[in-house]
């Protein structure tokens, strides 16, 4: 009677499964995606191709196949399987584990995969009970994370895992897995008399952003609301029933984490690389994911000063007014106004002479002899200056034929500000020419292009 209900219980449990689940590769041939670390020759396909698994950290974004490959990767090594997610379980169930792993190596030889979804869920205390298990073997480790593991896993754990990091899934992918879910009549929608066009496809395999557990819902439910009669009048799914059956895009973007600082860094990137169009739509992405507009705004100033600076001394003030605007409007008006100085520092002449200046000044304070004021420079105002010397011998800068007068202002023979002949730093070049050799500088067709 138990062997009866049993079955049966796992009958009504497979018949819950949704799409998703049921359509999960069972092979490694199956397995769509990765081909980084899983196409021929690469990495992960030698290692178990060799029969060579050892411990592994899987890196990605949701629904890119993570959970899927640990359960291929049982299977194809033939190693007893355990899952569990480390937002709900303690150290007591993984000891647990571990001794039933222990038992079973000795017992039976068989090793045993431990997948523990959202490791980075476990503290330093408890990652730390898996260290001695992982080094010796006893089990092999497959964590899975959508978390950076070199900020959220312990190294020494790092250090004995092998770590892959996921890409969002392409739309060729998506597509695959849609027409294999189609067709399928086992455990796809094969059964249900159906007419997809290509472009309610298309729009899944655009708005799942790489998530194939997103793309296979849609179509269930694409499916399920419009009856399951295999007899029946067929299911039209056109572009609008698709749009219907997913979601709104959900931007994946951690405020605190890699997303947040990849973007951020890609946007800087772009504008510092005069990329105008690549600059905007960075900022874009970050808007519609809900980053803090004052946040984008302090990066595009700091961006004026390290990467445009002098060569365009307006672009410190555009940066300044966007950022006062910001607050003081906030969004989505601001929107406009972070895109409008996003794209002037994209097109603004680069130069970073001026924070190459500060970096090697700072520097040589903090690493070199501290270099006294000279004398001449020291302040000469108040009673007793005379007797120690201080301000005499100091030139008056405006008393020079040029408001200048060849005078030491730092007591060593040092440059640190060297202007390129980039904007307006040409001008500045040209100046600073005039000054020490009398050459009258050109002025340049453009002081800030």
């Amino acid at each position: 009677m138990s062997d009866l209900w049993s079955g049966k219980r796992e009958e009504m449990l497979k018949s819950a499964e949704p799409l998703a689940v049921r359509m999960r590769p069972r092979t490694l041939d199956e397995f769509v995606g990765q081909q980084h670390f899983l196409g021929p020759g690469k990495l992960l396909r030698r290692m178990l191709e060799a029969d060579r698994m050892t411990s592994v950290i899987f890196y990605g974004p949701p629904g890119c196949g993570k959970t899927t490959l640990a359960e291929v990767i049982a299977n194809q090594t033939k190693r007893h399987f355990e899952r569990a997610n480390a937002a709900i379980i303690g150290v007591k169930d993984v000891r647990f584990i571990i001794d039933d792993a222990v038992r079973r190596l000795t017992d039976t030889g068989r090793k045993t995969i431990l997948f523990l979804d959202e490791i980075h869920r476990f503290n330093r205390a408890q990652q730390d009970v898996l260290l001695p298990d992982v080094e010796r073997g006893t089990i092999t480790l497959i964590g899975a994370t959508t978390e950076n593991p070199y900020f959220s896993v312990n190294s020494p754990l790092i250090s004995r895992s092998q770590v892959f990091q996921f890409e969002p899934l392409g739309e060729d992918d998506i597509w695959i897995l849609l027409m294999r879910a189609i067709d399928d009549g086992e455990r796809g929608v094969g059964r249900c008399n159906i007419e997809i066009t290509d472009e309610a496809l298309q729009h899944w395999c655009i708005m799942c952003d790489g998530d194939a557990r997103r793309a296979l819902t849609a179509l269930e439910i694409a499916v399920l609301s419009g009856g399951k009669d295999a007899e029946g009048p067929a299911i039209i799914i056109d572009r609008d029933v698709a749009q219907e059956s997913i979601q709104r895009k959900a931007i994946e973007y951690d405020p605190t984490g890699d997303s947040h600082y990849d973007a951020i860094s890609a946007f800087i990137k772009s504008m510092r690389g005069s990329d105008p169009d690549a600059a905007v739509y960075w900022l874009a992405r970050m808007i519609v994911a809900g980053e803090d507009p004052l946040f984008i705004a302090r990066r595009i100033a700091i961006l004026a000063s390290e990467d445009i600076g002098n060569a365009d001394p307006r672009a410190l003030m555009i940066a300044s007014s966007a950022y006062q605007v910001t607050e003081r409007i906030g969004l989505p008006e601001c929107q406009l106004t972070l895109a409008q100085a996003a794209i002037y520092m994209a097109c603004a002449p680069k130069s970073n002479a001026s924070a190459l200046a500060v970096w090697t000044a700072v520097d040589d304070v903090k690493n070199q002899r501290t270099v006294p004021v000279p004398k001449h420079l020291r302040d000469g105002h108040y009673a007793g200056a005379k007797k120690l010397g201080s301000g005499e011998g100091y030139q008056y800068a405006h008393k020079g034929d040029k408001g200048w007068v060849d005078q030491d202002y730092l007591g060593v023979d040092k440059t640190y500000y060297v202007p390129t002949d980039r904007g307006y730093e040409q001008r500045i070049q040209q100046f600073m020419a005039w000054l020490k050799e009398g050459a009258m500088p050109k002025k340049p067709e453009s002081d800030a292009g």
